[in-house]
């Protein structure tokens, strides 16, 4: 007899669930960090395990993960540029999370970079897994995670040297969530756009990361200049922070005089966004794999290192490196797409694969 026959199967899911009540502290630090782990944290809680989520004041974190509902502790800042504010931040905030983790006591750490929970956990021994889908991000000296979770492209001689134990999942960061979008119809009236534009979506480059060049930059403001010259294009200008934001107005005031460029006034998904445009470029980052995701046309004039994950959609086809102003002409096809079709739902393993992992990690504890 098992224990199902004899305890009941809601007694024993009733057991599980508090054999497996361990914390689980996930840092978000970054904007994409809020919809990639809503699917996550709803797959870790419906396993029994406690969620306890904290968030940084920057780069419109707080402001979607308000839209999604999600309950956070708001904690630090952003501190700019300069590399030694970053650092100074880098461990005010560390002491400020310290504040809130230690009356909680979690049993693992979990973020997407969060580099000032990596200091913390390290201080505090908390065991803690690291998740990134970009090799060449900047590491912190004499701290490591426990394990680091990446996609199955990043090869094997770009992590040989790391400490930490290594775990796969299939795809990309972004089919953990893709999976789960439904278009929001209307967001297009409500911005004044025309649908008959070839709408682009612009991202500037990240001006603030330690990977920023100023190739990039430059870019960035020779792909705008040929779109505004485009006479059929309406641009929607997705800033990373108020001060991006401020630049864009000042560069190009007659572009948003003119309606050619519009900045939204209120945060809207990316994922929307992307699919009721024709096209998006994109300093890099994840906005360029969330296009590649949805099957929408992303053109990519991140000019920093070329990361395994984008060599592999640019091999596949479902994304284009831009390297110089000359090419902007002549690889970006400024042309409509079809919209008739819904969004077509397709099964993507990463969701499962990731909170798999992290389950034999939690059990291993």
């Amino acid at each position: 007899m098992n224990a199902t026959d004899w305890l009941g199967s809601d007694k024993v899911k009733e057991v599980q669930m508090q054999n497996n009540k361990k914390v689980i502290w996930i840092d978000m630090d970054n904007s994409p960090h809020v919809p990639f782990f809503r699917p996550i944290i709803r797959e870790l809680q419906a396993r029994g395990y406690e969620v306890m989520l904290t968030a940084r004041d920057c780069f419109q974190v707080c402001k979607l993960a308000d839209l999604y509902g999600m309950d956070y502790q708001k904690v630090g800042v952003h501190y700019g540029k300069n590399k030694f504010m970053k650092g100074m931040g880098l461990l005010f905030r560390s002491t400020q999370l310290a504040t809130y983790v230690m009356r909680r006591t979690p049993d693992l750490a979990l973020s997407h970079g969060s580099r000032s929970q990596m200091i913390l956990s390290s201080f505090l021994r908390i065991p803690t897994v690291m998740m990134t889908d970009y090799e060449f991000a900047q590491n912190i000296p004499f701290f490591r995670p426990d394990w680091l979770i990446i996609p199955e492209m990043i090869p094997e001689s770009s992590v040989a040297n790391h400490s930490a134990k290594i775990r796969r999942y299939s795809g990309l960061k972004e089919d953990v969530y893709v999976p789960g979008f439904q278009p929001e119809q209307g967001i297009l009236e409500e911005l004044g756009i025309d649908p008959r534009k070839v709408i682009v979506i612009v991202r500037p480059p990240a001006t603030e990361a330690h990977y920023f060049k100023p190739e990039s930059l430059e870019l960035f403001e020779a792909a705008m200049a040929w779109l505004g010259k485009a006479e059929q294009v309406s641009m929607i200008m997705l800033p990373r922070n108020d001060g991006q934001a401020g630049y864009v107005r000042k560069k190009w005031p007659e572009l948003l005089q003119a309606g050619k460029v519009l900045i939204p006034h209120r945060v809207i998904p990316g994922l929307n966004l992307i699919w009721y445009s024709d096209l998006v470029i994109s300093g890099g980052g994840t906005m360029n794999r969330e296009a590649a995701a949805l099957g929408v046309p992303v053109y990519s004039i991140f000019r920093g290192d070329i990361g395994s994950v984008d060599k592999h959609l640019a091999d596949c086809g479902r994304l284009t490196i831009i390297d110089s102003s000359e090419e902007l002409p002549t690889k970006i096809e400024l042309r409509k797409r079809d919209h008739s079709e819904d969004f077509k739902k397709t099964s993507r393993p990463a969701l499962q694969q990731i909170v798999d992992i992290l389950h034999l990690i939690l059990q291993d504890l």
